[in-house]
This record gives C-alpha cells, structure tokens and sequence, in this order.
C-alpha cells in the first residue's frame, strides 16, 4: 500500500524502535493503575466477575453456567456478559490472585495496544514505518464520546469497559488476517481464530470483525468468486468457533432484559449522522479539546487512499471500513426501523460502533503521517532541482524538513502527549489517594461486612446512584459499589447486568417499605447521621457508618396471587410498578406473570388485584440456608392454606426447585421473581440452578473447526510449495 524509500528514512527495523520506545513511555506513565484499590467504574463489575472466575475455577466448576448472586438480583452473568476476558484472567488468578491478574491486565492491555497496532498494520501489508506511525498516534486518542479506543475508556477515572479493552487487541488483528485470508489460505485459520476471540471478548467489537469477512472480499474484483468462498468459509468457522458464546445467547436471550432506563437515548440509539459527522469534521473523533493532530492525518490518508481506489484494494478496505463503521454509529437515530437488519439489534448500543471508525482512521493517520512527510520532501527536491547546485540544495532542504519536522512535533504532538500525559498522571493521583482513604476507612466499614457476610439470609442497601448513595462514599467511591468489591449481594449498584430484575430494581424506592421485602433487603449501611427510611433496628456503627437490620426480610416470602400481569424482556421496568407502587408485597401478595405471550402458571386467588385479602401471609419460614453463588437456596415453611414460596432471585429457566424431594416447576412472579406454588402443611422447599448445559460440546466444536481449517490450509500451502 505504502511503500517506505529506502534512502532518506532511517532503516525499517528502527520502526520496532519507535514503538517499543512509546509503549515503554505508556508503561511508566501508567504504572499507578497496578495499585490495589476498589474502583470507581465498571471495572468494579469486571473485577468482581474474575474474582468469581478464580473461584469457581479453583473449586472445579465452570463460571459459564454458575449463578452470579451479586448485582441485579442474579443472574447467569457469563453467559449473558462478554466473559471471555473474565475466564482467561480467572485463570491467571489461580496463579497470581484475582487482584493482581485483573489489574496487571488493565495495565499491560492499556499500555502495550500500539504493540497490536503495529503488528496488525504489518501483516496488512502497510510499510514499517507506516504502521509505526499508526502504532505511535494510537495511545493520543481522544473523542467526544469518551468510550472509543482510548485511555479515558478503561482507566480509573475512566469508564472501566474493560471488555472492549480486550476486544481492542483482537480487532485490528481479525481485521489484518481477515484482508490477508483472502489472498492467502494460510491466513485463515488465524483470522477464523482472532475474530471467535473477538467475539467472545465484546459482543459490538463482534459486529466489526464479522463486517470486515462480509465487506472485504468485494474490494478486489480480481478473483472475485474465490474471495467470496474464502469469506464464506472464513465466516462459518468463525461462527462455529464463536458458538459457545453465541448459542447460549440465542437460547436463553428471551430471559435477558433489554436496558429499558436507557431505551431510546442516543447512548442505546446512536448520537446520529448530524451530532456524529459534526464531531468528526470538529476533530472530536480523534482529538477532542486540543489541536487535531491525529483527524489531520487521518484526512491525508483518507485522501491519499481515495487517491489510489483504482489500483490499490487495501485503500478502498479501509475506506470502506472506515464508512461503514461510522453509518453503523450513526445508529437508530437516523435510520430508524432500518437498523432491525442487524441481528440482535435491540440490545446493541449503536454509539459504540464509532470505535470501529476510529481504528480504521488510526491507519489512515499512519497513512497520512507518510504521506506528508513525502510531499514535504518531493517539495524539496522539486525546489532543488531547479537551481544549479541540486545536489547542494538538496541537502540544505533535508535539514530544513528536519527542523520544520521538529517544529511540527513541538507544535502538534508534544501538547498530544502532554494532554494524555496530565490524564494518565489524574488518573494515578486518584488512585494514590483512593488509596489512602481506604487504608483510613476500610477498617470502619470491614466489621459491617464481615457481619453481613457471615450471617447473611439477605441483601444489602446502601442508597442509589440516583439518591444520597452516589455522596456516601468510601474515599471516592459510593458505599453501593465498595461493597461490590468485597463481594456482598446488595440493591443499589443498577443497570449492571441482563438479569429480568435489573430494570425493575432501577426503581426500588426506599420509602416504600414493600421492596426491602420484595427485593429480599435485610441489612441497611448508612451514614451515621441519618434514621433508616423503613423500621429496622441498628446492629452497629463504626466511623461515619452505621449498620441495621430487617429482621423480617430475607431472601424467601411466601405469598398468597391475587392476579395476573403480562410482561416480556421489553417493559419489565414499567410494568413492575403495578407491584412497585402498590402495597401488595406489605400483605404477601404477588402477581403471576404472563411471559412473553406465555400463560401464567402461578395459582391464583379469588381476591380481586385491588382488594386485599387481609388474611396475612399464607406461612412462615422456620428454617433456610443459602449460598446463591453456588445456586443454592433451602427453606422450611409452614403453611396454613395453599401459596406460592418466593425465592428473592431474578427468574431464569436455569432454576429448578424441589418439594419435599419432589420435582415441582418453578414460576415467575412480579416483577420477575423465582416461586413455586405449595400446598398448606410442612415442606422443605430447595432451590438450584443449573446453567446452560452445552458448553463442552459447542467449545469441541469450535476447536475442531479451527483445526480442521488450519489443516485444510497448511496442506494445501505445502501442495503448492
């Protein structure tokens, strides 16, 4: 695509040079992200989930198909989550801790990308100095969004989507295989194996390694038909080797919610082609708040590539790409109903699909950085060889593109690095004294979690995001989201997974006292200054934190259904305030829920909706034990008429409950609670989930795909040969 001179550019292996020297500048400048601290982001999330890789790991079971109790009332979290990232550091914990793994993974994925860069851009076939060049402007990335390939995305004071962190390694990659594959056998089975990881580590990076084996075989009409078999072959084992992420989705996506709070904002629709294209032509794609460094050379190479679409297919690839990852972001906003074409388009967040434009104009400005400095120098000589001494003047004009080189660098780059510097060095200070607070404050706070967690029987409240919860923190960190990060179930820390209850617990209100019994809420941390909004009493209090309890609440009730109300994964939210804002949970009573145009299954009284039985709860619970991370849950009840035992867990048709011994089906209750209807008398009720079955066999798949693909190629390389 871009070929290097040979002699006025230092040699090509010194490009390895420039690299390594600015990821070894990215390694000192963020060596404070490996301090031990809670977080401040969703890499509280995603710690959590290695914390519970490591163990289910060390235990001998498999995190795909366990119950992950903590956030949303449950859920199968690593089935319904990108957790590829989360297995293979759970991995790593075994060896080093789950801590250290998650952290040194933060940093080095941070840290090393231009490596990635690099190397994707080489086996794309752009020069050395080419790609050094993207590879050197990738850690500089800047957007409006604040979600892109860049550091604000992961850091501390950041938006921790660590998923995408990793899936920002094995994009490039699928891409660079994926254009090589189609003129080389031998690439497919590496760009089969980079875009199923891919896949596996982020499911809207998924969407742009997939766009790539449909988009790039129409680039080069030489060989049309063979390309076009190769990235039908390319996409089959890539979708088989996927398969163990991707069928589980399918199967069970009827029991994962869609984010309803956030439904039809641009940050699920797409900030659209207006709002889009004007932070594109403002710099604000590549280089927000500072000169636009980066967006200048991205235009110089996407106007030095649009130069060369006749004759070079790598130019009119990226290009494409480049479009067709920017109409992607453009999202629902502007393309309305259309946007149903792409398969799983109501749980996609189209705004994130701008990232796929900013790796593609990371290429284009490595393309564009060539490109200048070679019409510097054709400027030059052109000069020189119009005066008597060329040879002379050549010289002379070399040095003066050196210092107009130097000048530039001042100019454009050292503020670049300047601006992510001062970032990098926020970052750290924040960490630091994150750091500090809590070697302060952790010893208050640790012996109100030991007593939750060592006499549990319920959840944990600690305010909202939406109420004081967001201003009573551990240093700077939220009360809601310290607790996360000692592993204590709670309500509070919304919206952070696909359980059915997630929505509904979005609009948990302290002030009703129904949902601390309907949510399963027995422990109350508050600040010492304020009365807890529901009777309870105070077990302790410790610094500015204070410790109660609802006797009364627990994870089971038992309810007597007084009526019927229809729901599907769409509006769980809205229509859980039929039970929310009634007082029906105050008189044990629930509502069966109609699922998805299925009939409800739960008994029901002969009470009306509105009316209140007044006969109390149909029985009491006299003995239970749980260990919801290892999807268990037992209880003895008393009943004295006919009811329905309620377990405090978001529904999945992974629960399976037995009656004294008996297999019975389990039912779904408002807003989407686990029950399962009793007779009057003395049971042993016990709940268990059992996830998602298939694993081994679609894993098997997948690997024999890759390998039978890799051999297919390799003979058919060594025939050639």
């Amino acid at each position: 695509m871009t070929r290097d001179p040979p002699r006025w550019v230092p040699r090509a292996g010194w490009s390895w040079s420039v690299v390594l020297l600015v990821a070894t500048w990215s390694i000192w400048s963020l060596r404070g992200t490996l301090l031990s601290v809670s977080y401040l982001d969703d890499a509280s999330m995603h710690e959590q989930m290695v914390r519970f890789a490591t163990r289910s790991f060390e235990s001998g079971r498999n995190p795909l198909t366990e119950w992950f109790p903590y956030l949303g009332e449950g859920s199968p979290q690593f089935l319904h989550y990108q957790s590829l990232g989360a297995l293979i550091t759970g991995l790593a914990g075994m060896v080093v801790g789950a801590g250290v793994a998650f952290r040194w993974s933060l940093f080095a994925l941070v840290a090393l990308w231009p490596l990635a860069i690099y190397v994707s851009a080489r086996v794309m076939r752009l020069g050395p100095w080419t790609a050094a060049a993207a590879a050197v402007l990738s850690p500089f990335l800047v957007s409006a969004t604040g979600v892109g390939y860049e550091r604000g995305a992961y850091l501390w004071i950041g938006y921790g989507v660590w998923a995408q962190l990793w899936a920002s390694w094995t994009l490039p990659l699928a891409w660079a295989f994926t254009w090589r594959s189609l003129d080389d056998r031998a690439f497919l089975a590496p760009a089969a194996l980079m875009t199923a990881l891919t896949i596996g580590m982020h499911f809207e990076t998924g969407y742009l390694a997939l766009l790539a084996i449909l988009v790039f075989p129409f680039m080069a009409p030489r060989l049309l038909l063979e390309r076009i078999r190769r990235a039908a072959l390319l996409l089959v084992v890539a979708l088989l080797a996927s398969a163990w992420a991707v069928v589980p989705l399918i199967v069970y996506g009827k029991w994962a919610a869609i984010n309803q709070v956030l439904a039809g904002t641009p940050l699920e629709n797409g900030y659209g082609a207006g709002r889009t294209l004007n932070w594109l032509l403002t710099g604000q794609v590549y280089d927000a708040a500072r000169f636009p460094i980066i967006s200048i050379l991205a235009l110089i190479g996407l106007a030095t590539t649009i130069k060369r679409w006749s004759v070079d297919p790598l130019a009119r690839a990226l290009v494409v790409i480049w479009t067709m990852c920017l109409f992607l972001a453009f999202g629902r906003t502007t393309f309305g109903v259309l946007v149903t074409v792409v398969p799983g388009s109501g749980d996609l967040f189209f705004r994130r699909f701008l990232m796929g434009t900013q790796l593609a104009g990371i290429f284009l400005a490595g393309i564009g950085s060539v490109a200048a400095v070679k019409a510097v120098r054709s400027a030059v000589f052109w000069i020189a060889n119009r005066t008597n001494d060329a040879e002379r003047y050549r010289q002379i004009g070399m040095i003066v593109l050196a210092g107009m080189a130097a000048a530039l660098i001042a100019l454009a780059i050292v503020p670049t690095v300047v601006q992510v510097g001062r970032f990098d060095a926020r970052d750290s200070a924040a960490i630091h004294a994150q750091h500090a607070d809590e070697t302060l404050q952790a010893p208050q706070i640790a012996p109100l979690i030991r007593y939750v967690k060592s006499n549990g029987g319920g959840r944990t409240y600690a305010g909202l995001p939406n109420n004081w919860g967001s201003s009573f923190k551990v240093g700077m960190v939220p009360v809601f989201k310290y607790l996360e990060s000692q592993d204590v179930d709670e309500v509070g820390y919304t919206l952070r997974t696909a359980s059915l209850m997630t929505d509904p617990e979005y609009y948990f209100d302290q002030s009703h006292p129904g949902d601390y019994t309907l949510f399963g809420v027995r422990y109350l941390i508050l600040p010492s200054g304020m009365l807890p909004p529901t009777p309870a009493t105070q077990l302790m209090r410790r610094g500015p934190f204070r410790l109660w309890e609802i006797k009364t609440n627990g994870y089971f009730d038992i309810v007597e259904t007084v009526g019927i109300v229809r729901e599907d994964r769409s509006n769980i939210a809205t229509r859980s305030m039929i039970i929310l804002h009634s007082g029906l949970t105050l008189h044990h009573e629930g509502l069966s829920v109609a699922y998805a145009g299925s009939p409800a299954t739960a008994s029901i009284a002969h009470n009306a909706l509105d009316m209140s039985s007044s006969n109390g709860a149909p029985g009491t619970v006299s003995h239970e034990s749980f260990d919801l991370a290892k999807g268990a849950a037992v209880g003895v009840v008393h009943l004295s008429r006919p009811g329905v035992v309620v377990l405090s867990a978001s529904y999945d048709p992974g629960w399976h409950v037995t009656v004294d011994g008996r297999a019975e089906h389990t039912q779904m209750l408002a807003p989407a609670v686990v029950g399962v209807a009793v007779s009057s008398g003395i049971h042993r009720v016990v709940f268990t989930y059992r996830g998602f079955g298939y694993y081994p066999e679609l894993a098997i798949l997948g690997i024999v795909s890759l390998l039978v693909l890799f051999g297919l190629t390799r003979n058919r390389r060594s025939t050639k040969r």
